[in-house]
């Protein structure tokens, strides 16, 4: 598993948020920090297919060292 930041353009509701239910939402003022582990690229990519499916633009996708 891969520890990830993802970063939005969003402010993502608590329904929106549910979404990703491993992840962790930090909602800040225009922006949300989703964070959490990923097993794999795919899975990876279907969080970032699911946002941009929602119409919520990504802003930053980082690796969190261990």
């Amino acid at each position: 598993m891969t520890r990830m930041l993802i970063r939005v353009d969003a402010e993502l509701t608590d329904e929106l948020s549910g979404a990703f239910p491993h992840l962790i939402a930090r909602t800040q003022p225009v922006t949300t920090t989703l964070t959490g582990d990923v097993t794999d690229q795919q899975e990876l990519q279907g969080v970032l297919n699911l946002l941009d499916s929602l119409g919520i633009s990504v802003v930053e996708v980082v690796t969190i060292p261990d």
